[in-house]
C-alpha cells in the first residue's frame, strides 16, 4: 500500500469545504481532521464522511496535533490563526500550505520564519490558473515595460476589501493600488484580467473562478511539490516554475554564426 500524506484542513467555510472535498477525494492524501474556530450546530464530521471537524474553541491546536497527528497543514481560515498553531508545525515540522489573502507584514514575516525550519508555500491564492496568468504577466511586463497596464477584478456583492489576489498582481508588476479597478456583483467567485495596452494591439490575460474546489486543486498540487522540496519558505510561483523547470523538454538554440 502507497504512503499518503496525512492532512489536516483548517477553516470550514463555503472554500474549506469544498477543499475537503477535493482533498478527500485525492488517492495520495488522508484527510485526517477539520479544525474550525467554534465547533457549533450539530455537525461533527464532514458530509459522506467519517472525517472529524473539530472546534477550536473547546479542543486547543497543541491538544490536537497531539490526538491527531498530521505530516501537513492546510489553512484557509483567519490571519490570526497561524499565530495559534504556527509554533506547534515549527517543532513537528509540518508542512505547512498557506491560502491566506489578508496576511498584515507582521503575520506574513512569522510564516516566512516558519521556513526556517519546516517546508511552507504561502499564496494569497493557490489555483493553478490564477498563479499562471501571474507568471504569464510578469513575462509580458519585462518584454513589453512601456505597454500601458491595468487590472481588473470582479467578486461577489459582499466582498468589502480589495482582492488581494488583485494586489498581489500588482506588486508584482510593479503597479499601484489605483491601477486596480474593483467591481461587486452578484455571487461571481472570483475573477481577475490583467490587460495591456499596445499602441496597435491589446493583450487580455482572464481567469476565472468557475467552482471554489478550483482551490482544492491548487491546494493539492502544492502539497505534492512541497514533499519534494528542501525546507524553506515557498510562493505559489516557485513551484509552478520548479514544475515547469522538471517537466518542460529544453530546445536547443542555435545561434547566428554557429
Amino acid at each position: 500500500m502507497s504512503f499518503k500524506t496525512r492532512i489536516g484542513l483548517i477553516g470550514y467555510g463555503k472554500t474549506g469545504k469544498a477543499v475537503a472535498n477535493v482533498l478527500n477525494a485525492d488517492p495520495r492524501f488522508e484527510l485526517c481532521w477539520i479544525a474550525r474556530r467554534t465547533a457549533g450546530g450539530s455537525v461533527k464530521t464532514h458530509p459522506d464522511t467519517d472525517i472529524p471537524i473539530f472546534g477550536v474553541d473547546r479542543q486547543s491546536f497543541e491538544m490536537l496535533f497531539a490526538r491527531h497527528p498530521v505530516d501537513a497543514v492546510v489553512d484557509f481560515s483567519s490571519p490570526e490563526a497561524v499565530h495559534a498553531y504556527g509554533e506547534i508545525v515549527r517543532k513537528r515540522k509540518i508542512m505547512l500550505v498557506s491560502a491566506i489573502s489578508a496576511y498584515s507584514e507582521n503575520d506574513l514575516a512569522y510564516v516566512r520564519s516558519l521556513g526556517k525550519h519546516t517546508r511552507v508555500m504561502c499564496s494569497p491564492n493557490i489555483t493553478l490558473g490564477i498563479n499562471f496568468l501571474m507568471t504569464a504577466a510578469n513575462l509580458l511586463r519585462k518584454i513589453a515595460p512601456f505597454a500601458d497596464v491595468e487590472i481588473l477584478e470582479q467578486h461577489f456583492k459582499e466582498k468589502p476589501e480589495v482582492s488581494g489576489t488583485a494586489l498581489k498582481i500588482a506588486e508584482k508588476l510593479g503597479l499601484e493600488e489605483e491601477q486596480i479597478t474593483s467591481l461587486r456583483l452578484g455571487g461571481i467567485i472570483g475573477e481577475h484580467e490583467v490587460i495591456f495596452g499596445f499602441p496597435h494591439q491589446t493583450v487580455r490575460l482572464v481567469h476565472s473562478s468557475i467552482r471554489r474546489e478550483a482551490f482544492g486543486t491548487g491546494a493539492a498540487f502544492a502539497l505534492a511539490q512541497l514533499e519534494n522540496c528542501a525546507i524553506g519558505f515557498y510562493t505559489f510561483e516557485d513551484l509552478l516554475l520548479q514544475t515547469a523547470n522538471n517537466e518542460l523538454p529544453r530546445p536547443d538554440f542555435v545561434g547566428v554564426g554557429n
